[in-house]
């Protein structure tokens, strides 16, 4: 028996757009049911126990959250979907004994699987729930940036992480991360622990499907990602003030897809001296995105730090070129094929675009390694999933 948590959904349930780990916990609770093994859907509740979601309006739950994620949905939609989640809260709320029951029958010991890192540091409840029913336990950690890089994230989200690390060193038999940088950077955290198997699982691209764009005029760039300190906008910012300078025509455009994050306000003020050339778009749907991807020059990511790296898959499985910080990460996830850069070298960056608004003899280069690359699927990463579940069992 799997119980896979589902309280980081229920907490977004009211967001237009999903951020990187609400897609993975999305993934996971699409790909359970299409799995042999039995599971059922948890949550933690209001009395801080993990406790058992009726089965069915979970599952409606789910779709109607990935639906309204993909295609866009009106406010009667989200009022569904809203409405879904409060009728699942309240329901936790008297599911204890039902987990308890569930995850006692079967062959096999239970497996508790949280892939967000939603209450990863209420080490009680977990402890709790391992000790009442002989369960086993895995997670998924994202990445150690708060704890590796405090200086791009506010001090309660470092204290509250080095509590999910601690929990997870203390509690944790699996540990799924998202790269092998990730575990690189986790190791250190889990020296003294108890046995833990860590599996570096890459995630999978599922990318809906759209429609060619045509050539845009006058071309775009864009960046996907929280507006924040760690993603570095303010860097392009910066290029496309020279740009608009020094260019005789009209600059190419920058479109900005993402919700606000730490720092992000200051870097969205900067946006004023840039009307109808940098835009900002906060509540895209998936389906939007990709359309919006297909059509740009290439995408920009001059991040900081970075555990995975979600949009070059992304925009790389569309065809997009991806122009990216000299992150391990990042290569491990782009491999050859993007651009990599200097984070503090706009001057890197500013030659960079101005090659890629046209179609320059280094554009084609990515275009031509861009041939040969194969996207992560999820497939793929859930059979390393499944395999250290398996073993837990």
């Amino acid at each position: 028996m799997i119980a896979l948590d589902l309280s980081r959904l229920l907490s977004r349930a009211g967001s237009a757009t999903p951020s990187g780990i609400d897609r993975v916990e999305l993934a996971y609770a699409r790909h359970l049911p299409a799995g042999r093994d039995p599971y059922c859907f948890a949550a933690l509740n209001a009395l801080g126990r993990v406790a058992a979601l009726p089965h069915a309006e979970a599952e409606q739950f789910v779709e109607a959250l990935a639906g309204i994620w993909r295609d866009g949905a009106t406010p009667q939609d989200h009022r569904r979907v809203t409405m879904l989640a409060r009728k699942l809260r309240w329901s936790a709320l008297f599911g204890e004994r039902a987990l308890h029951d569930a995850m006692r029958r079967g062959d096999g010991r239970p497996v508790y699987l949280l892939v967000s890192h939603h209450h990863l540091d209420r080490r009680t409840a977990i402890a709790r729930l391992k000790r009442e029913t002989g369960a086993r336990f895995a997670c998924f950690i994202h990445d150690l940036i708060p704890l590796d890089f405090p200086h791009y994230t506010r001090s309660s989200q470092t204290r509250r992480h080095r509590r999910r690390i601690a929990t997870t060193a203390a509690l944790a038999d699996a540990v799924i991360v998202n790269s092998a940088m990730t575990s690189l950077a986790l190791q250190p955290h889990l020296a003294g622990a108890g046995p833990i198997v860590v599996a570096a699982a890459p995630l999978g691209v599922d990318l809906t499907d759209v429609a060619a764009a045509a050539p845009a005029d006058p071309p775009y760039f864009i960046c996907v990602g929280t507006v924040e300190t760690r993603k570095n906008q303010a860097l392009l910012l910066d290029v496309w003030r020279r740009l608009a300078a020094e260019l005789g025509g009209p600059a190419p455009r920058l479109l900005l897809i993402g919700q606000r994050g730490w720092g992000g306000d200051a870097i969205a003020d900067g946006l004023a001296a840039f009307p109808g050339v940098i835009s900002e778009h906060r509540n895209v749907s998936d389906a939007e995105v990709m359309r919006m991807l297909r059509g740009a020059r290439a995408l920009l990511l001059p991040s900081l730090a970075e555990g995975f790296g979600l949009p070059v898959i992304e925009a790389l499985a569309l065809g997009v070129p991806v122009i990216c910080s000299n992150l391990p990460a990042l290569r491990e996830t782009g491999g050859g094929v993007p651009d990599y850069l200097d984070p503090h070298d706009a001057a890197a960056w500013h030659a960079a675009i101005l090659d890629y608004r046209i179609d320059s003899p280094r554009r084609q280069a990515q275009l031509a390694r861009l041939a040969g690359w194969r996207p992560p699927r999820w497939h793929d990463h859930f059979a390393i999933v499944d395999r250290v579940i398996r073993g837990l069992t």
